[in-house]
């Protein structure tokens, strides 16, 4: 006997529904921006001379570049409240993670474009007079977020997606409410399908604008 199909489980309850998309939209939006703000920080601070600037940030990049974004989210929550003897909310500890995730792939992002810049340009900029933060706000940063851009999008699209995994703490994102509503409904295949078509829906622009980017600056 194949499998009845019954959307209608979906719309029982909208209300759900938007304030998953709410929740998760906010994280996204407020976690990518202030991964962008520190990442570029952590990212001049990797470009510098000095070790004592270089090997801590660099140790925080690493460290949230090779492991596992869940295991973040779930030490934040569970293993620092305990350690720091503090008590800290799911949404804080959801945010602490995302963030400082985007963070580290940003600052690599960051670090990466100024370095493709070629040397000559740096020191033409200087041995004409400029100051260094003139070279890098007049002629390095213009050509390097030509280059940035693509992939700042897609690590943007990642955390988005990433925002999924929330619902282990119970943040109430789309992931959350999907869940919520199968336990009610008992209709995973149709809920779950519904879900994808929602991130998809929410991605794919977001794709295709990477695309077009990486287009535009092989011209």
């Amino acid at each position: 006997m194949g499998y009845s199909w019954d959307f209608g489980a979906v719309t029982l309850h909208p209300h759900m529904w938007l304030w998953g998309f709410v929740v998760t939209v906010s994280y996204s939006t407020a976690t990518i921006v202030g991964g962008l703000l520190i990442g570029v920080v952590c990212g001049m601070l990797m470009l510098s001379h000095r070790w004592i600037l270089v090997s801590p940030v660099n140790g925080f990049v690493q460290a949230f570049r090779c492991t596992p974004l869940l295991i973040q989210i779930i030490w934040f929550y569970y293993a620092l409240p305990v350690a720091a003897n503090i008590t800290i909310p799911a949404w804080f500890a959801a945010a602490l993670g995302l963030t400082f995730y985007m963070a580290a792939f940003s600052a690599e992002i960051f670090r990466g474009g100024l370095q493709s810049i070629d040397r000559g340009q740096w020191q033409a900029a200087r041995a004409i007079g400029m100051l260094p933060w003139q070279v890098m706000h007049r002629v390095i940063l213009p050509q390097a977020a030509r280059r940035m851009l693509p992939p700042f999008v897609n690590q943007s699209v990642l955390q988005i997606k990433n925002t999924s995994l929330l619902s282990v703490i119970a943040v109430p994102d789309l992931m959350y409410q999907a869940q919520l509503m199968v336990s009610e409904t008992f209709r995973p295949l149709e809920i779950y399908t519904s879900l994808g078509v929602a991130y998809f829906a929410m991605l794919y622009p977001l794709q295709k604008l990477a695309k077009k980017l990486e287009r535009r600056d092989d011209i």
